[in-house]
């Protein structure tokens, strides 16, 4: 599976199929993890203008297909108008994204698709588990890095880095017996250290900002709003 889908897993409960936090973060969290990825293997990077007031931009620096579907159409996409601020490639991605990952995680058997309707009238879809192995193992691992203090590996650190950007981890780790202001130091951390290189890092860290950022701005709108 590709991170994002770890992402998705994590933050979808269970048993009622539902996010574990509000959907725009998720949404959020779930591209972030894409672009990542990306970065990771060596097809986007992060560039800073030079001057006092410069701006950080990704850039598709290898346009190679990887060969998964989800990432070259992310790639295809974060490249289709020149290089953009983190923010902008993570908005150019996200569209459509989750339920893309939705379908695909039930059309292989880990998740099936319950729909219902809200007062009889909104239509709803909840993704509930139906084989949560791999998202158990994917929370174990987590489990040892935060808890147990074993190194992570760098799609962990990825992983532990988008989730403690959307105030996530206490909620993907619940009962560990560390107060949860503890677990966010430790995956601040994380977050901090090696995800897969330098060039690999300073774009997982601008897309973690542009997540932080998106997330502020998302609550802004929702408190304007009301």
């Amino acid at each position: 599976m590709i991170v994002a889908e770890d992402v998705l897993l994590l933050l979808t409960d269970d048993v009622t199929g539902k996010a574990v936090l509000d959907g725009t973060r998720r949404d959020i969290a779930v591209a972030g993890a894409v672009i990542a990825e990306l970065a990771t293997e060596g097809r986007l990077a992060a560039r800073r203008s030079p001057g006092l007031f410069g701006r950080t931009t990704l850039d598709v620096v290898d346009p190679t297909p990887l060969g998964e579907e989800v990432l070259d159409e992310a790639l295809r996409r974060a490249g289709a108008r020149g290089s953009a601020s983190p923010t902008a490639v993570l908005d150019r991605i996200r569209t459509g994204l989750r339920e893309r990952l939705y379908e695909r995680l039930a059309a292989r058997g880990v998740l099936r698709a319950d729909h219902g309707r809200v007062l009889g009238i909104i239509p709803t879809t909840s993704w509930p588990a139906v084989d949560a192995s791999h998202e158990a193992a994917v929370r174990r691992g987590l489990h040892e890095v935060l808890v147990v203090g074993r190194a992570p590996t760098s799609r962990e650190a990825s992983l532990v880095a988008l989730l403690s950007a959307v105030d996530a981890v206490p909620k993907v780790l619940p009962g560990t017996g560390v107060p949860n202001r503890e677990l966010k130091a430790r995956a601040k951390a994380v977050a901090a250290g090696d995800v897969g290189g330098e060039a690999a890092r300073k774009a997982v860290e601008a897309v973690n900002a542009a997540v932080v950022a998106a997330v502020v701005a998302s609550g802004a709108a929702a408190g304007a709003a009301s």
